[in-house]
């Protein structure tokens, strides 16, 4: 009879202090690791990826689990907030639903009410289904070291599979949203192998508002997962939809310049051609039903 996998020993801390923390992560190094919902923790310690000597709990902190919407400063999501409790805050739900349905889609229920949003960004993760909506959203994610806090755009905050600007010593306490343009609309579309519960094949978030500096008269960001070594935006997409009238010829010329900015590899979930071409699909389905929004304003 196989024996059943189990994690490995480890010793617990509950920090009380983020320089509590900054301590233990310089005492320790790789032998500490820091602990918000565990998801994705404790399986790798389960499978032997990895073996901590100290699990350091960051979750209990100030404001680690705070969501917070000021209608000047915008939005403060703590990183330690899980995915449900994001995707059902009434805050985050009329102001920023493009994020309410990114967190909603990551994996199952039972795992939402673990699984944080800082998790899924910290993991840099070119699948992090709440990365294209923090992306097209201008987020800012607040990182805090040894010598103090300090803020890194999203846009330059992946460096690849599983690397980000996110330094030795540093760990993340929030993430943080400017107010929406007004009338703005979004959608996050992810396409996985079963309709719940999967790591997504392709994601893809599009937020368009109008915005009277353009040719087209309205604004459009695309960002994609799944499709690169990093999340990103689809900046020659959006240039086709900021200078072109938007319907269809527009939105059919910009999911092709989608398709082209993904440069996806094949693996046991599906080939890159499948994830070009679906790219290409999601993004016009996910601008035709923003602009449906946009234009029944």
């Amino acid at each position: 009879m196989l024996a059943r996998p189990g994690l490995p020993s480890f010793d617990y801390m509950r920090a009380g202090t983020p320089d509590e923390v900054i301590r233990l992560l310089a005492e320790h190094g790789e032998a500490a690791r820091l602990l918000m919902g565990g998801t994705d923790l404790f399986v790798r310690m389960r499978d032997g990826f990895i073996r901590p000597k100290i699990v350091v709990d960051v979750k209990h902190l100030p404001g680690m689990r705070d969501i917070v919407y000021d209608e000047k400063a915008g939005l403060t999501v703590g990183a330690a907030a899980t995915m449900n409790e994001i995707a059902r805050h009434p805050d985050v739900v009329a102001h920023y639903p493009l994020l309410a349905e990114a967190a909603n889609s990551v994996a199952s229920y039972q795992l939402r009410t673990r699984a944080t949003i800082g998790g899924n960004l910290c993991n840099g993760s070119p699948a992090a289904d709440t990365a294209p909506a923090t992306l097209v959203l201008d987020g800012r994610l607040s990182l805090y070291g040894a010598h103090g806090e300090r803020e890194v755009p999203a846009g330059e905050y992946f460096l690849g599979p599983g690397q980000t600007t996110m330094q030795a010593g540093e760990f993340m306490t929030a993430i943080r949203f400017p107010v929406p343009p007004a009338s703005s609309a979004g959608r996050y579309l992810k396409l996985g192998r079963n309709k719940v519960g999967d790591l997504s094949i392709v994601g893809v978030a599009v937020f368009g508002f109008p915005d009277g500096m353009t040719p087209s008269g309205y604004r459009f960001r695309i960002g994609l997962a799944s499709v690169a070594p990093v999340p990103l935006r689809a900046l020659g997409a959006e240039e086709v939809l900021a200078a072109n009238p938007p319907g269809e010829e527009t939105f059919a010329a910009a999911a092709e310049r989608a398709m082209e900015a993904a440069s996806p590899i094949d693996d046991v979930r599906a080939s890159a051609a499948y994830r070009k071409a679906m790219v290409r699909n999601l993004a016009l389905r996910g601008l035709g039903e923003v602009w449906g929004q946009l234009y029944s304003a």
